[in-house]
């Protein structure tokens, strides 16, 4: 077990054995030994390779007993198996967490994921898939406004929403898996708000699509109409867009953007998808979005103005801290499960000013 776990820190943490070898100052024969439990590490190994790692000695001892299964990146062809291998791993010890938070604090909102009833059960044309977009969004009580926080709303259906900071130079745009029925997705903790949230709904997209479409109809592209509508449904975006257009604002976009968190160019294909700009016009406004850039990189690359704020994700932390509150854990267990120090735990309990985003 404590081999395993030495060889999940060392892929998750992307070194080979000789890297993690000489951050440790040991030989590359020491540590291949270590993860097929031929010999044990003393205390003081596993402090250095605690630090070597960016765990807490407390993770080499932390039973996993789940397996990722169904594990699908989207644009997986670019990743190497070492960003997969990275990504993977770092997903597999924030579920163990996550799993072992909710063995030790009762909670009654984990629920597992079910899709919503009454789903058509076969989806002919792109237009349709507004339909299921407008079905869900019902379902899960979310009106016709902004959804304000995506990550909380999945979570609170059932979804684990897992940020990575592994992405392999934001080469994979997303990850969808399964563990003991949980299901979870996973994006960019460093990504603009805008292309997590965008990425959030078209996974959920896959979960509520897969099985449904017509033979002709490419999944991936459903699944951005579905992301789109389900961010922004139809009568919201002609009634704040209007009908039939021939050009649009880029400050509009803009403007728009920071309501709904849908990016800029979400917001072109919406519109091109809705038939409120026609093929001509959008020609026009993708090529005008391609040709402006700010010295390095087009607005088709990145956009233009402050970018929209990250995803928070709140459920975790707000359980943990209830749990210290009533005693069921300790504030090393909590440093332990938030992944941070105890300096940085306190810090936060004391509300400081410096540290009040509410993400921890």
């Amino acid at each position: 077990m404590l081999g395993t776990r030495i060889k999940q820190g060392r892929m998750a943490a992307g070194l080979t054995l000789r890297e993690l070898a000489q951050a440790v100052g040991l030989s590359a024969m020491a540590i291949s030994k270590y993860e097929r439990d031929q010999i044990k590490p003393s205390s003081e190994t596993l402090l250095r390779l605690s630090k070597a790692l960016g765990v807490r000695t407390e993770y080499f001892f932390r039973d996993a007993s789940f397996a990722l299964t169904e594990v699908d990146f989207r644009k997986h062809s670019k990743l190497s198996p070492k960003d997969e291998n990275r990504a993977v791993e770092d997903v597999r010890e924030k579920l163990e967490r996550w799993f072992e938070l909710e063995s030790l604090v009762p909670a009654s909102w984990p629920v597992a994921f079910e899709l919503p009833i009454g789903l058509p059960s076969h989806v002919e044309t792109y237009e349709a898939v507004e339909v299921l977009a407008d079905h869900v969004r019902a379902a899960w009580k979310l009106g016709t406004g902004p959804i304000r926080n995506l990550i909380d709303k999945m979570e609170e259906e059932g979804i684990k929403v897992i940020l990575t900071p592994h992405d392999g130079g934001k080469k994979f745009d997303g990850l969808v898996a399964k563990a003991d029925g949980h299901t979870l997705v996973v994006v960019g903790q460093d990504w603009p708000g805008d292309r997590q949230r965008f990425t959030l709904a078209h996974e959920l997209g896959h979960l509520v699509l897969h099985g449904r479409l017509a033979s002709g109809l490419d999944e991936e592209r459903a699944c951005n109409r579905f992301a789109g509508a389900f961010l922004v449904p139809r009568e919201e975006a002609i009634r704040l867009l209007g009908a039939s257009r021939s050009w649009l604002e880029p400050r509009e976009l803009y403007l728009l953007k920071q309501e709904w968190g849908l990016s800029m160019n979400g917001w072109l294909y919406r519109a091109q998808d809705l038939g409120v700009i026609n093929r001509s016009a959008a020609r026009q406004l993708w090529n005008f979005f391609s040709q402006q850039s700010d010295g390095e990189a087009s607005w088709r690359e990145r956009e233009p103005g402050e970018p929209y704020a990250q995803e928070c994700p709140r459920r975790f932390a707000q359980l943990v801290y209830r749990a210290l509150a009533e005693d069921l854990i300790g504030e090393s267990k909590a440093a332990e499960l938030l992944g941070s120090s105890l300096v940085d735990l306190r810090s936060r309990r004391r509300m400081d000013a410096n540290d009040a985003s509410g993400c921890h």
